[in-house]
C-alpha cells in the first residue's frame, strides 16, 4: 500500500495542508512542514512556486513571490523533500503546481527527481487530463502518483476522462474560481462527492475556500478529505520565519474539528 492510500485508509477524513515551498524562505520551510505534522495533518501538500499561479488568489500568489524573491529553485525543493522524508518516512508528500517547471527539464527527469526525493504525488493545475501525454506517464513510470482535479463544471461526460490515469486521490476544486476567496455551499459539495464517488473509487478530497474548523468538519462529514490551503499561507505571511507553532495550533484546531465530525450526537 502507497503512503497515501494508508493514510487515507487510516485517516478517514483526512486532513490534506498546504504550504509553498520557499515562503518565506527556503531554510524555514522544513520547521513548517514539520508544525503541519505536529498539528496532525495526515497529507502534506507542498507548493512549487510559479511566476503565473493562474489558480491562486492573493494569498498563495504573494507566497509565490515571497518564495521566487528568496530565490527558491527546484534543487531546493527537492532538497526540503528530501530532508522531509528523512524526518518522517509515513506521512505523504505531494507537489503542487504548474507545468512550467514540472516540464522544464523534461518530464522522465521530473519524475525520476522528485521520486528519489521520496515524493508520493504531484497535481499539476494546468495540464488537462485529454492533453497529458507527457507529465503522466512519466510519474507512473516512476511510482508516482498523479492526483487529477475536478472541479463544478466536471460533468459525468468528461468525468471518465479526468479519471483516466488518476491516482492517489481525487481532489474536488469546490468553486470555479481562485483560491482563497470563497466556499461553495454545502449543498453542492454533497452532490459534487457524490458524482464523483459513482465513477472512481480513489478517495474525494474537497478544497477552496476551507478556512474554519467548522467548515472543515461539514465537509469531513461527506467527503474522504478536506483540503486547506490559503489559510494555513496568511499564518506564514503573518509571522513569517515564526510561523511554525501557530500553524501547529491552528492545524491542529480543524484535524480535531474533522475527527468529531463523524462522531454520533
Amino acid at each position: 500500500m502507497t503512503r497515501l492510500a494508508s493514510a487515507f485508509a487510516k485517516a478517514h477524513p483526512a486532513l490534506v495542508a498546504f504550504v509553498t515551498a520557499g515562503d518565506p524562505t527556503p531554510a524555514a520551510t522544513p520547521a513548517l512542514l514539520d508544525a503541519l505534522v505536529a498539528g496532525r495533518a495526515d497529507v502534506i501538500e507542498l507548493g512549487m512556486p510559479f511566476t503565473d499561479p493562474m489558480a491562486d488568489g492573493p494569498a498563495i500568489q504573494a507566497a509565490n513571490i515571497r518564495s521566487l524573491s528568496a530565490g527558491t529553485t527546484t534543487a531546493d525543493i527537492l532538497s526540503i523533500a528530501r530532508g522531509f522524508r528523512a524526518r518522517h518516512p509515513d506521512v505523504p508528500l505531494v507537489l503542487m503546481g504548474y507545468a512550467n517547471p514540472m516540464l522544464r527539464r523534461g518530464p522522465d527527469w521530473f519524475a525520476a527527481a522528485i521520486a528519489e526525493a521520496g515524493v508520493d504525488g504531484v497535481i499539476c493545475v494546468d495540464v488537462p487530463p485529454e492533453e497529458d501525454d507527457a507529465l503522466g506517464p512519466a510519474l507512473r513510470n516512476a511510482g508516482v502518483d498523479l492526483i487529477r482535479l475536478a472541479t463544478p463544471t466536471t460533468d459525468v461526460a468528461r468525468l471518465p476522462a479526468v479519471m483516466a490515469g488518476a491516482s492517489g486521490f481525487v481532489y474536488y476544486v469546490s468553486v470555479a474560481g481562485i483560491t482563497g476567496l470563497q466556499q461553495a455551499a454545502q449543498a453542492s459539495i454533497e452532490e459534487a462527492v457524490q458524482r464523483l464517488k459513482a465513477g472512481t473509487d480513489l478517495p474525494v478530497a474537497v478544497g477552496f475556500g476551507v478556512r474554519t474548523p467548522d467548515q472543515a468538519a461539514a465537509i469531513a462529514r461527506v467527503a474522504d478529505g478536506v483540503v486547506v490551503g490559503s489559510a494555513i499561507v496568511e499564518i506564514v505571511a503573518e509571522h513569517g520565519p515564526a510561523a511554525a507553532p501557530h500553524v501547529t495550533d491552528y492545524v491542529r484546531s480543524l484535524k480535531s474539528a474533522i475527527e468529531t465530525s463523524r462522531i454520533p450526537v
